[in-house]
């Protein structure tokens, strides 16, 4: 669990954090740092993760990740085992990625096995030959514990709020379906139908006619009706929940949507896709043939052959549970193994407390990341939320969802600094704009991007690359109110050490009074009111408010 000041950090991003004792300026202390890897033994693919758990500020960063298609689905079609060539394709991966996970230094592999496993009667035995072999021991996943390990994934790297979540895993063999919220799964449901289980036991031709497509949505709505009825006993009246999907599967299909868009995603981590957009696609991709779906972008040479039933089963669950829209998350299983290992080595003491600041923490890992000296940010982002509270209604017409956004933007809003001090707002906004930041939908990190790209120098304009990428009017103009806020609390940190204890604010419809009140008495704030001053004619033109600064005498 956070310890206490983490918490009540996390819960007023406007209280400045500070810094860590097991961490300094230049960045985090490798004796907070451990590392620990993931394998996730699928019925189509094998993945590897490799991870870096930050103990300190209990989160974890990617540091590799592999796929291997390794295809142990393909059982025996008379004894339904295992087939020596699929068990031989899973060792030499398992191989290859605990040599790789070595070579990073990792003190555990963690590694489960799903339903292809699970469910073949050599299951165990190979699990054995693994375990003699190579030294991994395999953790033989039920369902139920498939489910829970997908949800501690999601959790990771979703904000649920208040609102609950129907978490949906297509997966080769099985697909999960559970209700959660930010405290706990209410329900955890795992169905024997999968991508290639449906493809193997159903598809005999392709492109699939029609009578054997509404044979096999027929099959998929039956199998999957107890947990369809499971979840809905559990949603509470009035409850809308929201639909996370995640899985190859559905990544594709999310890719295939996003690539149709005027300006596509760079990831598709929070990714909206509507019924209608997804109905369009499985259309499209029914009346294809395998070889015409391996041209796909999104789409590789396994994937065309299996994609179809993984897409009905997402069409028809969605049909079923009766959502318009979904969400994508590329968090799954194996990010859920990484959380399991650090709550049971004591880094999480609940899941409430990792799910509670996804996004003060995934920022503060930037923060860390790109150097920032995080005391100097967290005063700027103090400063800024100030004037935030202080000149509602006159810099700003934001109901709330800018504070959040403005108060991540200020703390990294000097991440550019170590490639060029004098472009560092255009840097900032690369480095922003292309790193993770998780519990973020797609516009909110544009948004936070841009903040910080015009905290300096001049103001947006058509032409530029960050303006064009904001999605709407409304998005412009939030992010030109908190641009123009952290622009004044940027003037007013111009030396290493703190001289402003803090500002106040006075308003008009006209004007703009700031009276800063120093850390000492009598201090000298010639420098920060002349660089607030320099800050007057940007601040007429984007606001047409007048700026008057002024030092407590």
């Amino acid at each position: 669990m956070l310890d206490a000041e983490t918490t009540a950090q996390a819960s007023d991003p406007a209280r400045p954090a500070r810094p860590s004792p097991d961490a300094n300026i230049e960045g985090v202390q490798r004796d907070q740092l451990r590392r620990v890897a993931a394998i996730d033994i699928g019925t189509n693919s094998t993945h590897l993760l490799v991870a870096s758990v930050d103990t300190a500020l209990r989160t974890f960063r990617i540091i590799q990740a592999e796929k291997s298609t390794t295809r142990l689905g393909e059982r025996d079609p008379d004894t339904g085992e295992l087939t020596e060539a699929a068990m031989q394709r899973g060792y030499d991966t398992l191989r290859r990625f605990r040599d790789l996970a070595t070579s990073h230094q990792v003190e555990q592999l963690v590694t489960a096995a799903t339903s292809a496993v699970r469910e073949a009667s050599n299951g165990r035995d190979y699990l054995q030959q693994i375990k003699d072999g190579l030294g991994i021991e395999v953790d033989l996943v039920s369902g139920s514990e498939e489910a829970r390990l997908i949800y501690l994934g999601v959790l990771s790297g979703m904000p649920f709020g208040n609102r609950p979540h129907l978490l949906l895993d297509i997966g080769g063999g099985s697909t999960e379906l559970i209700l959660a919220d930010g405290r706990d799964a209410r329900a955890l449901t795992s169905t024997r139908v999968g991508a290639v289980r449906l493809q193997r036991d159903f598809v005999k031709d392709d492109p699939i006619p029609p009578r054997g497509r509404a044979f096999l949505q027929a099959f998929i709505q039956g199998s999957l009706e107890p947990a369809v009825d499971k979840v809905r006993r559990r949603i509470q009246p009035g409850e809308v929940p929201v639909l996370v999907a995640t899985s190859g599967t559905a990544m594709a299909i999310g890719a295939l949507a996003a690539s149709e868009d005027d300006r596509p995603p760079l990831k598709l981590h929070g990714y909206r896709m509507s019924r209608q957009r997804l109905d369009r696609v499985v259309e499209k991709l029914v009346g294809m043939s395998p070889e015409q779906r391996r041209q796909l972008a999104p789409i590789n040479e396994r994937r065309a052959e299996i994609i179809v039933p993984g897409a009905l089963i997402l069409q028809t669950t969605m049909q079923m549970l009766g959502a318009e829209e979904l969400v994508l998350s590329e968090r799954a299983l194996r990010e859920g193994l990484i959380v399991d290992w650090m709550l049971r080595h004591g880094f999480l003491e609940d899941r409430f407390s990792f799910q509670s600041s996804i996004r003060q923490r995934t920022v503060i890992h930037q923060v860390q990341r790109f150097a920032v000296n995080q005391t100097r940010a967290e005063r700027v982002a103090s400063h800024a939320l100030s004037l935030y509270d202080q000149t509602r209604g006159v810099m700003h017409q934001d109901p709330g969802q800018g504070r959040e956004l403005l108060w991540a933007a200020a703390m990294l809003h000097a991440c550019g600094q170590h490639i060029n001090l004098s472009a560092y707002h255009k840097h900032s906004w690369y480095l922003i704009r292309h790193g993770e930041l998780l519990g973020y939908s797609e516009a909110e990190h544009l948004m936070v991007a841009a903040i910080a790209r015009y905290h300096r120098r001049s103001l947006p304009k058509k032409r530029h690359e960050s303006w064009q990428a904001l999605d709407t009017r409304e998005n412009r103009r939030l992010v030109n109110e908190m641009a123009l806020l952290l622009r004044l609390a940027a003037a007013m940190d111009r030396r290493p050490e703190p001289v402003v204890a803090f500002v106040r604010a006075e308003t008009t419809p006209t004007e703009l009074r700031l009276e800063l009140v120093p850390e000492r008495l009598n201090q000298n704030l010639s420098l920060e009111q002349w660089s607030l001053d320099n800050c007057a004619e940007v601040i007429r033109e984007a606001s047409g408010v007048r700026l008057v600064v002024s030092v407590q005498g």
